[in-house]
């Protein structure tokens, strides 16, 4: 059990709200782990680098949440280390309201999604905005050349707590390349049937 996300997490509140509906017993086990669990493991890091997307939540000085939808290619979100992740941040549609809440709060959770595996991965962090001409080696590493999007600046999250979610409730999804070697083979049925299809007709055509 991660004690790190349970420290964070389980204030007086919510460990009323525990207590209130029946799970407080079970959840003081996270704060009695010995594992404080805020250092990526093998599988955590396997998993973050095949991400194409993940959510980032904010809050602003007026303590309003903010909750962004960040993608890019396959790996775009790096692991530098074992405590630390980051970002190309491409320009958008100039609202800088990620970034500004940055600024003011260093504090960020970020939740990876597996639709198609149904698997989810919370991370909680501090975040530091970095840019070319302060951080030029910080940039070559969260570099995606080959990507067609304009990078304004880069962000790196030291992670301070881990944990995996429960996979209840996580509706399957596919994309496109996830679903290739799944229809491959009706794909490759269908070719057959058609090419059938157009040899009978042929043969019937050339019938007198």
């Amino acid at each position: 059990m991660p004690r790190a996300f349970a420290d964070i997490s389980f204030t007086d509140s919510v460990r009323a709200a525990q207590t209130r509906y029946g799970s407080r017993a079970h959840m003081e086990g996270f704060e009695r782990a010995s594992d404080p669990r805020n250092t990526l493991r093998e599988a955590d890091i396997a998993f973050i680098s095949t991400r194409d997307s993940f959510y980032q939540a904010t809050v602003s000085e007026t303590g309003w949440p903010y909750v962004q939808h960040r993608g890019g290619p396959a790996g775009f979100l790096r692991v530098l280390d074992a405590r630390t992740i980051g970002y190309a941040d491409f320009r958008g549609n100039a609202q800088y309201l990620s970034v500004g809440n940055l600024n003011a709060d260093e504090r960020v959770s970020l939740i990876l999604m597996d639709y198609a595996g149904q698997r989810r991965l919370k991370l909680w962090g501090l975040a530091r905005i970095v840019h070319a001409e302060d951080a030029p080696e910080v940039m070559a590493q969260l570099a995606l050349p080959n990507y067609p999007a304009a990078v304004e600046r880069g962000v790196l999250i030291h992670i301070e707590a881990i944990e995996w979610n429960c996979p209840q409730h996580i509706t399957p999804r596919f994309t496109e390349a996830e679903l290739k070697p799944m229809l491959a083979p009706l794909l490759d049925e269908l070719q057959q049937l058609r090419a059938q299809v157009a040899s009978l007709q042929a043969s019937q055509e050339s019938k007198p």
